[in-house]
């Protein structure tokens, strides 16, 4: 049983594959239904979510399979105190697969080691987003036809944004790509995903705070929101939220063929006028995120034509149990009595939280 919990949880050649599927199935969706016929999708959603809530549960029913779950932590057992651990153990009795949506960095990841059936994670707090990115690749390939030597623009929340995360670990796999990223100084990538760039021997990454001079560079254009739910002042969101607005002005200095993206919800930072532009990619990259999880789902269940390797044990065999601390209060260790602190090897000689990937204390 493999799970998908990270981007990196598939090797390069099972991605490509799974790639290769979601475009087959985006030709012809016809010819997949009913492959998950009597397949049932558990989807755990602990926080509010449109798009990769609603996608996960149109794909199944694509597949010809059924859905059951919850779209909120209010509206089950967690708000009586049941601990992820619980919920998973009992869901893997009435489901086949299971995507989790949470706001705890770190919750799928828990999930994952007491189910018995495949996990998905649909999003952890600030953490990974792999779906997403599953999405974001498909479009990246049917706009500009590969997934090398691309310079990459990366605009907005890159601390919080889980989507950024997540396409950064993806893509540095690939040779030749350049990342851009652009942010103020608060809202700057984190040290685990730029160590992960750093030990990539094909890729580059320069920081900068101005859009306007990234932009004739770029090949692609990630867009990102500025996200109120991660703040705990709100002065200092208020002060950041328009940071950045990408216009019809400032886009016409692009390229012609840049894409844009977007994993959605936008507030302010890119204009209406923008959605008329032929670069305009994020609605488009919605519609390949239903194409991107029907082929993910088929693959876990062993259904499709990808077939998956045995893959890495969840936890490394050098893992430390509770001689390190996490002190991320968003991971899931922070919020859920009795959990071991896991700290798993790094690179450099570090150890990283299991659950959020932060050093230990």
């Amino acid at each position: 049983m493999r799970h998908f919990l990270t981007p990196l949880d598939l090797s390069v050649e099972e991605l490509d594959g799974l790639l290769a599927l979601a475009d087959d199935i985006a030709r012809d969706p016809a010819a997949y239904r009913g492959v998950c016929a009597g397949k049932k999708l558990a989807v755990l959603f602990y926080e509010p979510s449109t798009r990769t809530r609603l996608s996960f549960e149109s794909a199944m029913l694509n597949l010809g399979g059924s859905v059951l779950g919850f779209s909120s932590a209010s509206s089950s057992s967690v708000s009586k105190g049941e601990t992820v651990a619980d919920t998973i153990r009992i869901l893997s009795c009435y489901a086949d697969i299971c995507a989790m949506r949470h706001p705890l960095e770190g919750a799928p990841f828990r999930a994952a080691l007491y189910s018995r059936i495949p996990v998905i994670n649909a999003g952890d707090g600030g953490h990974q987003h792999p779906t997403q990115t599953l999405t974001d690749l498909v479009t990246i390939r049917r706009r500009l036809g590969r997934l090398d030597h691309l310079t990459v623009g990366l605009c907005g929340d890159l601390k919080y944004g889980r989507t950024v995360h997540s396409l950064i670990a993806a893509l540095s796999r690939y040779p030749g790509n350049r990342f851009v990223c652009i942010s103020p100084e608060e809202l700057r990538l984190p040290a685990f995903v730029s160590e992960e760039i750093a030990d990539a021997p094909s890729s580059a990454l320069t920081e900068t705070r101005s859009l306007e001079e990234a932009l004739p560079g770029l090949d692609l254009l990630y867009m990102t929101r500025v996200q109120q739910e991660r703040f705990s002042d709100k002065a200092v969101y208020e002060r950041l939220k328009d940071c950045y607005i990408l216009t019809a002005d400032k886009l016409a200095a692009a390229r012609a063929a840049m894409p844009v993206l977007h994993p959605l919800p936008r507030v302010n930072e890119i204009a209406p006028e923008v959605d008329d532009d032929p670069r305009a990619a994020y609605f488009e990259q919605a519609q390949n995120g239903v194409y991107a999880r029907m082929a993910l789902m088929m693959t876990l269940l062993g259904l499709g034509p990808v077939q998956l390797g045995e893959g890495a044990p969840l936890l490394p065999a050098e893992t430390q149990k509770n001689l390190l601390r996490c002190g991320d209060k968003r991971c899931i260790t922070a919020a859920e009595a009795g959990i071991d602190h896991l700290f798993v090897p790094a690179k450099g000689g570090t150890c990283r939280c299991f659950y959020c990937g932060r050093e230990g204390e």
